[in-house]
């Protein structure tokens, strides 16, 4: 089947957004299992790593596996280097599905994109979605406050991320530091980069989200309970949505929204026969349920951050 867009890009191209293809995925081909002759053979996924490649790979194997299950097109997962990386890619039509930050989606749906949100992973389907950011320090350190920030080695995440830069420069800007100016600003690249450093010295304090810090790297092995103290919490922040192209067909829209929304959550995995059980089904950001609607009025307290820090990353 040839689709009627043109839908992959070779891996140079990729790499040139920022994207590095982590695996194809075996799928059923969608000559054999795709119900309309204009969509794509395969669909990208990208995802920024908030761990290593391969979490990322065994994390969303359960998404990777219902969406081929269900649409009968091949799915390819992509690590992206930059939340950036995503929206651009996006926007080139070179990625069909992403996974976002809060904040890069809101610079995504403002600046035209193409984005569509799906759906956000939740641990009930009745619960509100969200998390918070915070402020860490090696345990130990004299610094008890954002007001000792000043001066002092700070990891960020990346410059599009809600809870690794633009909450902590909210926070730091009502303390009456200036989040690049007044500290020596260290952008480590993913959550877990950001809280292992402050753990071995690298940064003297830094930022990631809230489990990473408490239970991810714990349970992982890489951070031993203890080794860094939470000095600072944020408000809670709306969770990462997922997102889909606007250039796909409409009716692939359609079927991918109500896939992320009915089919991507444990119980409706387990009857698919994608998870053996309940317990045993994994799903990124250690969610205990999966994938939940939202809308985009959801995200409209970052774009409320957008504007008191008025930082550029607010804008594409």
């Amino acid at each position: 089947m040839i689709s009627t867009r043109t839908k992959r890009v070779s891996l140079a191209a990729v790499a040139a957004a920022g994207l590095i293809a982590l695996a194809g995925c075996s799928g059923t081909s969608a000559d054999e299992g795709s119900a309309n002759s204009d969509w794509p053979e395969t669909l990208t996924f990208a995802q920024i790593p908030s761990e290593s490649a391969t979490g990322i790979a065994e994390a969303n194997a359960p998404i990777i596996d219902a969406l081929e299950q269900e649409l009968g097109i091949e799915v390819e997962l992509q690590e992206a280097t930059s939340y950036a990386a995503v929206v651009e890619a996006l926007r080139a039509g070179q990625v069909d599905i992403g996974s976002m930050g809060p904040f890069s989606y809101v610079v995504a749906a403002d600046s035209d994109a193409g984005v569509i949100p799906v759906g956000a992973l939740a641990d009930s389907p009745d619960e509100a979605a969200s998390y918070r950011s915070y402020g860490i320090v090696p345990a130990g350190s004299d610094i008890t406050s954002l007001e000792d920030f000043a001066g002092k080695k700070v990891c960020y995440v990346d410059q599009t991320s809600t809870s690794g830069f633009l909450f902590p420069s909210a926070g730091l800007l009502e303390a009456g530091i200036d989040p690049l100016e007044d500290v020596e600003p260290v952008f480590a690249g993913g959550h877990d980069a950001s809280a292992l450093s402050v753990a071995d010295g690298t940064c003297d304090a830094g930022f990631a989200f809230d489990t990473m810090v408490t239970h991810e790297l714990v349970e992982s092995g890489q951070l031993e309970e203890g080794a860094v103290e939470v000095v600072w919490e944020s408000e809670d922040i709306p969770n990462s949505p997922t997102v889909i192209s606007d250039q796909l067909p409409q009716d692939l829209q359609d079927e991918l929204t109500r896939i992320f929304q009915e089919q991507i959550n444990k119980p409706a995995l387990v009857e698919m026969g994608v998870c053996d059980s309940e317990d045993a089904c994994e799903l990124p950001e250690q969610s205990e349920y999966g994938f939940i609607e939202v809308e985009d009025s959801l995200y409209d307290g970052i774009r409320a951050v957008c504007d008191i820090t008025k930082s550029e990353s607010c804008v594409a």
